[in-house]
């Protein structure tokens, strides 16, 4: 196919001014502070900043937008409970700049595409809602009555429910999430793809299958104390900043820490603590006591041979490495996988990791020395296509040792996004359990459709083979976040219309529908008031805990509604008279949260005395049968070995394996600046990092420009233009891109096994130095 249009109108904005420094080794200090003070004074305002900071993650304050890490007890916080990335992302919703309908009259559509993600995200809030016909060439405003009753009449036009797509951003509250699912399937449809479906939807379906909960199984408090903790392909510097935190409070109670990543992340290295002398005046804390650079998605033969060579040493040591009470009593399937791991092939695992037989002994070893063992991982995990498989094979490693439901141990997938977890739990899922559908039906007198929705993968296959005629998104930015991103947004033209529940411009509002509608809504910095008084929402944390959030700022603009009253109104308008619609009184779940939440309690486990248990500081956790009395509601009914097959990509002899990830100045799609600090990157997102030796070989130097090349398996070429190449310190036939620019790539059926999430960090590609150019090569630093 040809080449990607999208790629070469952002090159001449993006990469130009590269700039390449020796990346880090120690995250956060003083840089973190400086940066978050600079972007607050520059967005905000200095007392603005000041009075917002001082509010996030506190026991009356609001929840922060960006990631899901847990916050410590309200008698351990911090007055400053933030992190770097945090503070960027709320000086982004709080930011006194303002996307009017003056704005949308100066730049026209075809001139907005041609803007990079940052350019569009720095134009501020949007004030009013607005509305494209087909046909227009800028958006105009609407008054709300006239968005909705544009909502009504596309939607009431379909030929069945299923033309429809309701997609869901992980920063919607749990009252949002419940009342637009309780809309989707009134209006008679499952289709409820979320951001949950691209990252973390392989440790949702293979927990479940192993452990019989998708979700993680320990405390702040476990982690603190763990002799042992493994991460993962996970880069907490830059995506949970303040997991550093309690890394090093592991370190300093005796705990050790193995780092496995293609990258040597500064966050996995050395915690320069921000908040503490010793992090700001000396040299703060070493994290990682071992540091296994393996390859990409290699960490499945790692585990499996983790298994077998700590089955060898509890032989050799008389049956003292396994837990084998725990084995007997609570687990199923463990003569099989003891089989099977046994007939590993070492020179297949070495093969596959790119690490050498004698630090994986080493790392077993430490293991079994272990009291207590925690395993973290993230997207770098599950955006494989064996990365349910590989879950299994951990959740394995973990029942060999007996490490689950006990002080310090436990398995702990660090979700991304704010809320992500709260939004799934209440059920924002293209395929709940029947029994949450009963229990649906029953609150609201209607019978709530069993049959399964699309996923986010799924959806956009429908649009392309024009099944969907209407899309909806509550919140984030589904246009850039999707893979194969020329296909998706052709996909996303053809719809009839396209309907975006969002705070400030992005690439989504310019790759449209025939009709579309952006509608703005208040952040959560924002004062929430409805006819009842103030409201406050509450999220889900990656520790289970549910606790509560409200905003304390005047909202952006008068015009502005919160996400309760936006899907409210428009349920009311569309559900009307509609035959087997849940009877809701929309108009007075919007009025009062509350009322929202009491549905939430006779439908969804665990949420009994809700509203009692949010008016306590710090919320509650909630039930966990694995981690709270070893109770595995699996098939089985116990904790599951699994036999799986041994995976890994095969790389042609020119191509190389691709990862997509985050720079540190962003999160997800929004682009805070084009400074990768830890990595040495400046001033430029349009660059792949590679193995040195892969560049000699190529014949590459330093900041030469290239197109990076998929193809699938049908042949079709996906095409990344005008990118630079810059060394780094990577495993021998691996490579890296930012997110989401590199989606480019991403064929939207590479997708895992079983979870269908975009097998984003396992593209092969082959890299192309273009003929047609002769750009300036930027001089090493």
């Amino acid at each position: 196919m040809g080449e990607d249009t999208t790629a070469r109108a952002e090159q001449n904005i993006d990469d130009a001014q590269l700039r390449v420094t020796k990346p880090r080794t120690h995250a956060t200090g003083w840089p973190a502070i400086r940066q978050s003070l600079v972007m607050g004074e520059e967005e905000m305002g200095a007392v603005r900043t000041m009075r917002t900071l001082l509010d996030i993650n506190q026991t009356r304050g609001f929840d922060c937008m960006s990631c899901a890490w847990p916050d410590p007890d309200p008698k351990r916080r911090s007055p400053a409970e933030f992190c770097e990335s945090g503070a960027k992302a709320v000086a982004e919703e709080a930011t006194k700049q303002r996307a009017t309908p003056e704005f949308f009259a100066a730049h026209s559509i075809a001139e907005l595409e041609t803007w990079d993600d940052f350019a569009l995200g720095k134009q501020g809030r949007i004030t009013h809602p607005m509305l494209l016909e087909a046909g227009d060439t800028h958006y105009r405003p609407v008054t709300w009555d006239r968005a909705i009753a544009i909502v009504k009449e596309e939607l009431q036009k379909l030929e069945s429910p299923d033309e429809a797509v309701f997609y869901t951003s992980g920063r919607a509250s749990n009252e949002a999430a419940f009342t637009y699912g309780l809309f989707a399937r009134s209006f008679g449809t499952n289709n409820l793809p979320d951001c949950s479906n691209m990252c973390h939807e392989s440790t949702s379906i293979g927990l479940a299958q192993v452990m019989g909960v998708g979700k993680a199984s320990v405390s702040l408090t476990d982690l603190e104390h763990a002799d042992l903790i493994l991460i993962a392909g996970q880069n907490p510097g830059t995506n949970a900043p303040r997991m550093l935190t309690r890394l090093e409070n592991a370190k300093k109670n005796g705990g050790r820490i193995v780092a496995i990543n293609p990258l040597r992340e500064a966050g996995l290295l050395h915690f320069d603590n921000p908040q503490s002398v010793k992090g700001l005046v000396f040299r703060g804390t070493q994290l990682a006591d071992e540091f296994l650079q393996i390859k990409l998605a290699g960490d499945q033969a790692l585990f499996q041979a983790l298994g077998a060579t700590l089955i060898e040493l509890d032989a050799e040591r008389g049956g003292t490495v396994l837990d084998h009470d725990f084995i007997a009593r609570y687990t199923s399937g463990f003569e099989d996988y003891r089989d099977h791991v046994a007939r590993l092939d070492w020179a297949e695992v070495e093969r596959a990791t790119g690490l050498p037989e004698a630090q994986i002994r080493r790392l077993a070893g430490m293991i079994a020395d272990a009291k207590s063992m925690i395993i973290c991982w993230a997207m770098g995990i599950t955006q494989h296509v064996n990365g349910v498989a590989t879950i299994r094979d951990m959740a394995s490693v973990a029942w060999l040792t007996g490490n689950v439901g006990r002080p310090g141990a436990g398995l702990m997938p660090v979700r991304g996004h704010s809320n992500v977890q709260g939004d799934r739990t209440v059920g924002i899922w293209e395929k709940m359990p029947d029994a949450f559908h009963d229990r649906l039906s029953e609150e609201f007198s209607f019978t709530s459709p069993k049959e399964h929705g699309y996923d986010t993968v799924k959806a956009l296959q429908a649009m392309r083979d024009g099944k969907v005629k209407v899309f909806m998104g509550l919140g984030g930015n589904y246009t850039r976040a999707t893979p194969d991103t020329e296909r998706t947004e052709a996909s996303m033209r053809e719809l009839d219309l396209t309907v975006q529940i969002s705070t400030k411009p992005n690439r989504s509002h310019v790759v449209h529908g025939k009709r579309a509608l952006i509608l703005p809504c208040l952040g959560r910095t924002e004062r929430d008031v409805q006819a009842t008084g103030p409201q406050r929402v509450s999220v889900e944390d990656t520790v289970l805990a549910v606790h509560e959030s409200h905003g304390h700022l005047e909202p952006a603009s008068p015009h502005l509604r919160s996400e309760v009253a936006i899907i409210c109104g428009i349920a009311e308008a569309v559900l009307e008279g509609r035959e087997n619609s849940a009877q809701v009184d929309w108009s007075a779940l919007k009025d009062d949260y509350r009322l929202i939440r009491k549905h939430i309690e006779h439908v969804v486990d665990g949420f009994q005395a809700y509203e009692e248990k949010l008016d306590v500081p710090g919320g509650f956790v909630l039930p966990h049968p694995p981690r709270d009395k070893r109770e595995f509601p699996t098939k089985t009914g116990k904790a599951m070995f699994t036999v799986n097959e041994l995976e890994y990509p095969e790389i042609p002899e020119d191509g190389l394996v691709l990862q997509t990830l985050r720079s540190h100045d962003q999160f997800n799609t929004t682009i805070y600046g084009k400074e990768d600090r830890y990595r040495g990157i400046h001033d430029a997102r349009r660059v792949v990092l590679m193995n040195r030796k892969e560049m000699v070989k190529r014949g590459l130097h330093e900041g030469d420009v290239v197109d990076l090349v998929s193809t699938d398996a049908d042949g079709v070429e996906r095409r990344a233009v005008g990118w630079r190449a810059v060394p780094y310190r990577m495993p021998s036939g691996n490579a890296a891109a930012y997110f989401p620019e590199a989606n480019v790539l991403l064929p939207l059926h590479h997708t895992a096994k079983e979870s269908n999430s975009p097998a984003a960090k396992a593209v092969v590609i082959r890299v192309e130095v273009p003929a047609r150019s002769e750009a300036p090569v930027p001089a090493a630093v």
